[in-house]
């Protein structure tokens, strides 16, 4: 005979299938469902209004200027980013006051 079986009654680390009492971990995210939905909002507009607004002012606002809608363009994406900035910054403070309340009343 090529191979032996393992002739014992002990199960293997790969046969124990028992559910040990542990507890469970926690898998809910860090992040609030609310800042992952403005990063997505903020994401999708970081695309579509630099995008948008260099097809719309390259023949109306500029005439065709090519130079001054991609510029305007950057304007406009430095625009998003900084509403974003903005955003995350308001939401933070708020998150602190919050914390702040909820540490007084615990007094």
């Amino acid at each position: 005979m090529a191979t032996r079986r393992i002739a014992t009654n002990e199960k293997t680390h790969l046969d124990q299938d028992d559910i040990k009492n542990e507890p469970r971990s926690n898998i809910s995210p860090e992040v609030p469902s609310s800042v992952i939905a403005k990063l997505l909002a903020f994401t999708a507009a970081m695309i579509v209004a630099p995008l948008s607004s260099y097809f719309l002012s390259i023949n109306k606002l500029f005439g065709g200027n090519s130079t001054y809608a991609g510029a305007f363009a950057a304007f406009i994406a430095n625009m998003v980013l900084i509403g974003y900035v903005i955003v995350a910054f308001r939401d933070d403070q708020q998150e602190r006051e919050a914390d702040e309340a909820e540490k007084k009343k615990s007094r």
